[in-house]
């Protein structure tokens, strides 16, 4: 049996708890925040999934940089959301799932660029 690859591990988990955060929003009438937020939110994890079957070293970096950018437009979404009063804490902690997303895929990227 494989070893569990943690980044498609957490990037799936990270869109679960996106999706439910979407329908907290969506539930509270906020349409446009939450709109952006799950769009980006669940894509990391499916560019993740896309680089997971990358046909060359540059497509897997390309990949993983847009699941990393994606990861950061999601952090800048969380943000806003909890400055602004509209992220309920129960919802807090996925700033620091974001983040922790961050780190990794660009430790991924920087990893694959040098070797």
């Amino acid at each position: 049996m494989s070893k569990e690859n943690i980044i498609v591990v957490k990037s799936y988990q990270f869109s679960l708890d996106i999706i439910q955060l979407y329908k907290n929003l969506t539930g509270k009438k906020e349409y446009v925040l939450s709109k952006q937020i799950v769009r980006s939110g669940t894509s990391i994890g499916a560019n993740v999934e896309e680089a997971q079957a990358a046909f060359s070293k540059k497509d897997f970096i390309h990949k993983m940089t847009i699941s990393s950018k994606e990861a950061r437009e999601t952090f800048y979404w969380l943000r806003l959301l909890n400055d602004s009063d509209m992220l309920d804490p129960e919802f807090q902690t996925l700033l620091g799932k974001s983040e922790e997303l961050i780190k990794l895929l660009t430790s991924i990227v920087k990893s694959a660029q040098r070797g």
